[in-house]
């Protein structure tokens, strides 16, 4: 995953990691953390009827210079390119979010790298419940704590893991996926969809998340919610309060 005008440099100044950049694990951990809580999930483009360009150059212009987010195929788009930089392994994965009630396709794309001979699974895109680190693809059916929130990772089948959430006290399926090696391409029927299907969550709903080390804060039409140490609060949103609220909240400057 390559754009010619991504700088490594360029791109830890975006996110604000001031940390040795090192194709390690705790160079990884770094960099995700420090990029969910400054680039937000968000699908404003979507919501103004554009079809999100997957075009490299395009992504790395709208997140790192003009200070955007953008949904999973950017976020960890951008991520792929800083894995690529360090010299981290990595291959893209399709994955089918099983949180609907009926069947979906496999419209998320999510990261698998390998360090050490270890795999990792690694995901800045799926919005209110994704993880906050990497999680290591053999350490299955335990539950992992990253701050204030529970995961794990098991085992459908033969070859298909499942990534689930605690939520509400109750575990939830979120989605699942297998290492079959998807090419960056691959994913541009599925960004179609997300960006166009009426039934597409992200062309119903306005949809922005930022996470922080207490918690994280979502916007979900004209409802906030905040949570933080576990405990959840929710406010309306009036149309002429959201554009502050982007900008405040969430960093983001709809005018660029």
């Amino acid at each position: 995953m390559q754009a010619e005008n991504f700088v490594l440099q360029d791109y830890l100044d975006r996110i604000g990691y001031t940390g040795a950049a090192r194709a390690d694990l705790a160079t990884v951990q770094g960099m995700m953390r420090r990029q969910l809580f400054t680039v937000p999930f968000e699908n404003l483009d979507v919501q103004a009827g554009k079809i999100v360009s997957l075009v490299p150059e395009e992504i790395v212009d709208k997140i790192v210079g003009r200070r955007r987010g953008g949904y999973c195929y950017e976020v960890n788009g951008l991520f792929a390119m800083a894995l690529q930089a360090l010299g981290v392994a990595y291959q893209f994965v399709a994955a089918r979010p099983m949180f609907y009630p009926v069947k979906r396709p496999k419209t998320h794309m999510a990261l698998v790298l390998t360090l050490d001979g270890v795999q990792w699974l690694c995901d800045l895109g799926f919005g209110s419940y994704g993880i906050r680190a990497p999680l290591r693809l053999d350490q299955l059916d335990s539950e992992l704590r990253q701050d204030d929130d529970r995961f794990m990772l098991s085992k459908s089948g033969e070859i298909d893991y499942v990534l689930k959430a605690k939520v509400d006290g109750e575990w939830q399926n979120q989605y699942g996926f297998n290492l079959s090696p998807q090419e960056w391409i691959d994913f541009m029927p599925a960004n179609y969809l997300n960006s166009t299907h009426p039934d597409a969550i992200f062309v119903q709903k306005l949809l922005v998340v930022v996470f922080s080390e207490e918690g994280r804060s979502i916007l979900l039409d004209d409802s906030l919610r905040t949570v933080r140490g576990g405990v959840s609060q929710r406010r309306q949103v009036a149309p002429e309060q959201r554009q502050a609220l982007l900008r405040e909240v969430f960093g983001l400057d709809t005018a660029h």
